[in-house]
């Protein structure tokens, strides 16, 4: 979809064009069609539009984040899990041997949606969300896994498909953002499932004395 400049001026349009081929880059990668990329550059253009440029201090930073929350929303949405494999952002999908500049974007595109998983699902949604769509786990064994029932598990799977697509933005610590990380690629790169299946299913466990929240 062409990007609309009747409403800009050519300075604002060629400035956003000379970053328009990355962002595309981060949304075909993400999405794997040229269609769905093209409307998320197309969103972030309406949204550049409308941005406060006073508070924005790294136009490309700036520009490469929005890009990446739309595509991911985009990703984890109805319509798009039933086109786009979820692998397609998964840390399989970052090798060593590729050019360092992408494989670095790549890296940076990963951190990212691992850090919306974090700030958006609660950990008993993350564990069902991951298990599912990133290794799919039927909900028989992820319910076996997390002590719930297998209902309630397709129930959270929901739930989280429709929190990710909303802004919500729960503190993350580092530590906690780096242990998740490296427990996701040792588990999509080196097949080390069983080590991120038990980190999943402590971080959903409740706190001594309290029960597990179901749906």
């Amino acid at each position: 979809m062409p990007i609309d400049i009747a409403s800009a001026t050519a300075e604002e349009a060629a400035d956003f064009q000379s970053v328009r081929p990355r962002l595309f880059g981060i949304a075909y990668r993400l999405l794997g069609r040229v269609a769905d990329a093209e409307d998320v550059v197309q969103d972030v253009w309406v949204r550049w539009q409308g941005a406060d440029r006073a508070q924005v201090h790294d136009r490309v930073a700036f520009l490469v984040k929005i890009t990446t929350r739309l595509a991911l929303n985009v990703a984890v949405s109805a319509r798009a899990r039933r086109e786009v494999s979820v692998d397609s952002w998964l840390p399989a999908r970052i090798s060593t041997t590729e050019d360092p500049t992408v494989a670095a974007e790549r890296s940076a595109d990963l951190e990212q949606g691992v850090l919306l998983l974090l700030e958006r699902l609660s950990p008993v949604e993350r564990a069902v969300f991951v298990l599912r769509e990133a290794f799919d786990y039927p909900f028989r064994d992820i319910a076996e896994a997390l002590g719930i029932s297998e209902a309630n598990a397709r129930q959270l799977g929901r739930r989280a498909r429709m929190h990710l697509a909303e802004a919500r933005h729960a503190p993350v610590h580092r530590v906690a953002r780096d242990r998740f990380l490296r427990a996701f690629l040792d588990a999509a790169q080196a097949g080390a499932v069983a080590r991120l299946e038990q980190l999943l299913a402590a971080d959903a466990l409740p706190p001594p004395g309290r029960d597990r929240a179901v749906a």
